[in-house]
């Protein structure tokens, strides 16, 4: 008898970082306090490591899956997305720099979108080097807004890095958006 594959340990690293998000949200919701925005952190930088962890751990010890394929994704965008509109609504991202996550948002749904009409067509769209570099650019950059006023008191300047690193991490992902519509277009467009 075969056992399910729901609940290996990449699987479950990644439902905790589903389970993460309404923390983390509720975390940033809370009234401007020092501490809920270090337990937020806390709570986010955990659930960024599981990001690296749960595709580690499913190399290292062969349990890929389709779930995990499918639910992996799912989770680095909810994550970065929820806390994306929980710092737009406090304002610690705005002027210019709500560009930068209008920008990371409608790529992160268009390439979803992309990627599940290729799935229909049995097409596989491998994530390139350069998509797990603006990843981890994203979770960086939402990593020290997140810190927001509270890591201004420990290294003043945390908004200015996050920013400038939210603006790189949007620039990435312009490009990996392009990277993968160019390969997936004649599919697109392809009548036959």
């Amino acid at each position: 008898m075969r056992r399910s594959t729901a609940f290996n340990l990449p699987n479950l690293l990644t439902y905790g970082r589903l389970a993460a998000v309404p923390v983390v949200v509720g975390l940033l919701f809370w009234p401007e306090d020092h501490w809920s925005r270090w337990m937020a952190l806390g709570v986010f930088a955990v659930a960024a490591i599981t990001d690296y962890l749960d595709g580690y751990l499913a190399r290292v010890y062969a349990q890929h899956s389709a779930l995990g394929r499918m639910l992996d994704p799912i989770a680095d965008k909810l994550l970065v997305a929820a806390c994306l509109l929980m710092l737009v609504a406090d304002r610690t991202i705005h002027g210019w720099a709500l560009w930068a996550a209008i920008v990371i948002l409608c790529r992160e749904i268009l390439v979803s979108g992309l990627r599940e009409f290729l799935a229909e067509l049995k097409v596989s769209v491998p994530v390139s080097r350069v998509a797990k570099w603006k990843t981890t650019l994203q979770l960086l950059s939402v990593g020290f807004l997140i810190a927001g006023p509270a890591g201004e008191t420990v290294l003043p300047g945390n908004i200015m890095i996050g920013t400038v690193l939210l603006w790189a991490s949007a620039i990435l992902t312009i490009y990996t958006g392009w990277d993968y519509f160019k390969n997936g277009i004649h599919h697109l467009t392809d009548e036959g």
